[in-house]
């Protein structure tokens, strides 16, 4: 979902008057000094004439853009005919400069709370079911993200933030249903949906936000409550389109289920042939801490872990600060919300074309290695720019760079259900933990181009290739030659008495191999 424009707290005005006076007893001077120092501060913020977006306008215009806001800018937008402006106290607005240590601050707690709930909520989710805990997490976070049209200050706009840092597990879920050769493209189809929902938020944000004073509120107030009441109605309905598993589709309101008994016969035994482990646990079935144990000590997957950290670092704070890099372009408000829609349709066509390349040629790390690969010489024609660049260049290089492919690996290496359950929480984790460092890279010190960020964003990326991901195939390719010496060395009957009595389960069993 594309990134809003930080919005401005609003405070309490303190009134410009001594202790005792009255309101109708203040200094006329100082109310002109007031208006005149406002109108200064925001002059380059706000468009006098409140001129409506339009394409052909916006390809065409002769004059130049507007220019980038002051850092230390007041960080508001004014009404024309405020009625309280005698009371208005430049002094009691944050700046540019603080907007974005808030903004900063906000990132981390979300992503941080989202590391913390990540692996409880995936034990939840094995106990009672994802068809029960995805629809709950859904609708306790849309009241949580339409509660913010009431946000009223710095704190609760930071318990925002850490309240909304769960997400639902449809990893483990959608294994229910697919093969393990058929769940990639799934998933894909998942994250692709995310940048349809993207895409859709861009263009209710561009409409929303024109809302901007209806019943004295401001337009993001609105855009956060109507998204928030779509989305408390999808998780509403989700109770009833997410059956608890292929063969239990009938309920009350379905009374003929989605399969038929012959359906269901070949789905339950094409996920059982493809991976017996899937019928080790029941869909309900709580984890041990045995089994949680043996998850996490699973050292197979901790070069997974590791690239999890390191690979979404290049991309993380350009995304994150999208809206931001255009706004200092020159780009309104408006125009930023619809210049964010072309990365995201970008990003659904290479995620869909990478994803294909990966299943068809079987192979897991030089193809992951596309997303660094790719954003690498963006980030270096970024870090090359002049410090006012031609805004329609820098938006392309800024496109090409978000538009970056995305293929993962971590649940075909897991195996067994209580495994992957464990280590899908904790590669998100890992993954969580990335954008917590990404946050700190572009600082307002470093603002508006960023160059110092850009420059460590060019080094981890050139890390990420180098080393990592060569480290990473290096060890999956050792790990698969050790195991395939020991079973090439046993006969058939004893390979068949191994398969009949071995303990060992998922990536631990020595026919397993792992995808690089």
């Amino acid at each position: 979902m594309a990134n809003p424009t930080p919005f401005p707290i609003e405070p309490t005005a303190t009134p410009n008057v001594s202790s005792g006076s009255s309101s109708s007893s203040i200094d006329e001077s100082s109310v002109k000094d007031s208006i005149s120092i406002h109108r200064q501060v925001v002059s380059d913020l706000v468009d006098e004439n409140g001129e409506q977006f339009s394409w052909s306008k916006l390809i065409f215009r002769r004059g130049p853009f507007n220019p980038p806001p002051v850092l230390d800018a007041i960080a508001t937008k004014r009404s024309k005919d405020y009625e309280n402006i005698h009371r208005f106290d430049p002094a009691a607005r944050w700046t540019y400069r603080e907007e974005k240590v808030n903004f900063n601050l906000g990132t981390t707690i979300f992503r941080l709370s989202f590391l913390c709930a990540e692996l409880p909520s995936q034990l939840i989710s094995k106990r009672v079911g994802p068809d029960r805990w995805i629809p709950t997490q859904i609708c306790l976070w849309s009241i949580v993200a339409l509660s913010q049209f009431w946000l009223k200050g710095r704190s609760s706009f930071l318990l925002s933030r850490a309240l909304l840092g769960f997400i639902p597990d449809l990893i483990l879920y959608m294994s229910y249903f697919y093969t393990k050769t058929e769940l990639p493209i799934r998933l894909a189809f998942f994250w692709m949906s995310m940048n349809l929902c993207s895409i859709l938020a861009s263009f209710l944000a561009y409409g929303t936000l024109h809302l901007d004073g209806v019943a004295g509120q401001a337009g993001w107030r609105w855009l956060f409550l109507i998204e928030g009441s779509l989305t408390l109605l999808i998780g509403v309905a989700t109770f009833c389109n997410m059956p608890p598993s292929p063969t239990q589709t009938k309920a009350w309101f379905r009374p003929k289920g989605w399969f038929t008994e012959r359906e269901e016969v070949i789905m339950v035994n094409r996920v059982l042939r493809d991976d017996p482990s899937k019928g080790d646990m029941h869909n309900r079935e709580g984890l041990t801490l045995k089994r949680l144990w043996t998850a996490v000590c699973d050292y197979d997957l901790w070069p997974v872990y590791i690239l999890g950290l390191m690979f979404g670092i290049p991309s993380a704070p350009p995304s994150t600060y999208l809206t931001i890099l255009l706004r200092n372009s020159g780009f309104n408000t408006f125009q930023t919300n619809l210049l964010t829609i072309p990365s995201q349709a970008m990003g659904i066509l290479t995620m869909f074309i990478i994803t294909v390349v990966s299943e068809s040629v079987g192979e897991r790390t030089l193809i992951a290695m596309m997303e660094d690969l790719w954003i690498l010489p963006f980030l270096v024609t970024l870090y090359a720019l002049p410090s006012s660049p031609n805004p329609w260049a820098f938006f392309a290089v800024i496109t090409g760079l978000l538009s970056y492919p995305y293929v993962g690996w971590c649940s075909r290496n897991s195996g067994a259900v209580a495994s992957r359950t464990v280590n899908a929480s904790l590669y998100n984790m890992f993954v969580q933990a990335s954008s917590i460092i990404s946050a700190q890279i572009y600082v307002a010190s470093d603002s508006p181009r960023y160059e110092r960020g850009n420059r460590i964003l060019i080094i981890i990326c050139c890390v990420n290739l180098v080393v990592l991901y060569s480290g990473t195939k290096a060890y999956y390719v050792w790990r698969n030659r050790q195991r395939a010496k020991i079973w090439d060395a046993m006969t058939p009957q004893e390979q068949a008495h191994y398969l009949s009595t071995t303990k060992d389960v998922g990536n631990r069993r020595l026919d397993f191999r792992f995808a690089h």
